[in-house]
């Protein structure tokens, strides 16, 4: 059941746990069981919105910061990583292959924000040999849901 609940709480975490247990065929309380389980057990770590902040008057830049670092000897890249994403202004951290070790997920309402972000906390830390910033000019899909709706042809069907 592991599996099948938590696809569907991925999906949509504002789903009800009557609602998840009809869909899975189980009793609720199994269902509350099971979710409380799985975040004692740190399985699961969070329940999130999704939010297209482009529908909003609300101005967000999100920047994905590619960081080449030098491990600390006895902690890898751990010690820097956590150092990193203890700034409020990171939202993901994450060790990547590739020609850099760390990609940095912030958001802030500027290019220029990002930038001096970048230029004043993540450059100046120890062991961070380089960065390489990139901006997301636009999602078309976000954590498995699509954020722009196609258009339909408006088109009047004419038959002969």
């Amino acid at each position: 059941m592991h599996e099948e609940l938590l696809a569907l709480i991925e999906k949509n975490s504002n789903m009800g746990i009557k609602d998840i247990a009809v869909m899975l065929g189980k009793s609720e309380i199994d269902i509350a069981n099971e979710l409380s389980e799985m975040e004692k057990e740190g399985v699961i770590c969070g329940y999130h919105t999704l939010i297209n902040w482009d529908k909003t008057s609300i101005e967000k830049v999100t920047g994905l910061i590619e960081v080449r670092v030098t491990p600390q000897r006895g902690q890898g890249f751990d010690k820097i990583a956590e150092r990193i994403y203890n700034y409020p202004e990171v939202h993901a951290v994450y060790l990547i292959s590739g020609g850099y070790d760390l990609l940095v997920i912030i958001e802030e309402k500027s290019l220029r924000e990002i930038a001096n972000f970048v230029s004043d906390k993540l450059s100046t830390l120890d062991n961070v040999v380089s960065t390489g910033t990139h901006f997301i000019l636009k999602k078309y899909k976000d954590h498995g849901t699509v954020m722009v709706r196609k258009h339909e042809d408006e088109r009047e069907i004419i038959v002969p």
